[in-house]
């Protein structure tokens, strides 16, 4: 067969003269490459290596281009340069950044097609990057376990503790067995359930602030003293030393102990006591206003801590 007219070349390393065969991507991309290469990175490669190559004057079913035969693959080229910059030496071709979520997905399911199990299990290590993690979880939860990956589903599972625990639908669930998703949704409710005895046994307070002094803020007392304009609560709960408290202050606790039921992580803390803070502005009350930021985020610091110690005792039961 003549020389294709539609395709074009890949960038290099993919574009070497002496390359022995050319891989052609779904959408027309040229990639000139070692047979050695690809034959010691995969078994598939290898035996498809092996097998008698056609001569152009015996067959006119396989191409051929600038003298070397024509392989197409069913991967665009996006997904293919990665994965050929796997199989090549570190001194010709760098391993590649997958940054994108959906990249790496393609990458890795183009690895298992052509049995390269080495590389696949460096492609799922590229996605438990915090960056990656923070942002899809519970996506790189359903592809470590489809990968059998312990250490990485353990990781992912504990940066799901972000989601609510009941989550919305995400495309790569259906990669997962019932028994997964239930070992999922049990490890989040036990989160949640070991932060709220922060809330039962509140020596871990009381010992930070033994009395109302080391906290005025929390109380709405100044330091004369004298209560501020803000609404108090009577129920004493959640203060040193038996003293009222603000209302907002106990309303803050209120929803914060209900937050972590559904998202039992360190980033609920954070975000309730920025909204408290907000709150208490708004409000306008010159020395609620004034004290109640800085303490706040000091005990914001201290909550999550604790949060944090309860969390780490709780292992998810993924095992494979």
């Amino acid at each position: 067969m003549s020389d294709s007219q539609d395709s074009s070349y890949a960038s290099p390393p993919f574009d070497h003269e002496k390359a022995d065969v050319i891989l052609r991507s779904s959408d027309n991309v040229d990639f000139r490459v070692f047979k050695l290469f690809l034959s010691l990175a995969s078994p598939f490669f290898e035996t498809l290596f092996d097998l008698p190559q056609p001569s152009e004057e015996m067959s006119t079913d396989v191409e051929i281009k600038d003298g070397l035969p024509v392989i197409p693959v069913s991967e665009d080229g996006k997904t293919l340069e990665p994965l050929l910059r796997f199989c090549y030496p570190c001194t010709l071709a760098d391993d590649p950044p997958l940054d994108d979520f959906r990249d790496v997905i393609n990458v890795l399911e183009a690895a298992k097609k052509y049995s390269l199990d080495a590389i696949a299990r460096t492609i799922c290590k590229s996605l438990f990057l915090p960056k990656i993690l923070e942002r899809d979880s519970l996506r790189c939860f359903a592809i470590a376990c489809r990968a059998r990956m312990q250490d990485e589903c353990i990781l992912a599972a504990k940066y799901s503790l972000r989601e609510p625990l009941i989550p919305t639908w995400f495309e790569e669930i259906e990669l997962i067995t019932c028994t997964e998703l239930l070992s999922l949704l049990t490890y989040h409710k036990k989160c949640g359930d070991a932060v709220q005895a922060l809330k039962a046994d509140f020596s871990w307070f009381t010992a930070a602030y033994p009395q109302w002094t080391a906290a005025p803020w929390m109380v709405a007392m100044e330091s004369n003293g004298n209560n501020c304009a803000c609404a108090r609560s009577t129920s004493k709960r959640f203060t040193p030393g038996g003293y009222t408290s603000a209302q907002w202050w106990e309303a803050f606790m209120d929803s914060t102990f209900l937050d972590l039921r559904d998202r039992p992580c360190v980033e609920t803390i954070r975000e309730n006591v920025e909204k408290a803070i907000q709150a208490v502005r708004q409000r306008n009350c010159r020395y609620c206003s004034a004290a109640a930021p800085g303490g706040m985020r000091d005990f914001g610091a201290l909550f999550i801590n604790k949060a944090e110690e309860l969390i780490a005792k709780v292992e998810p039961d993924l095992k494979f």
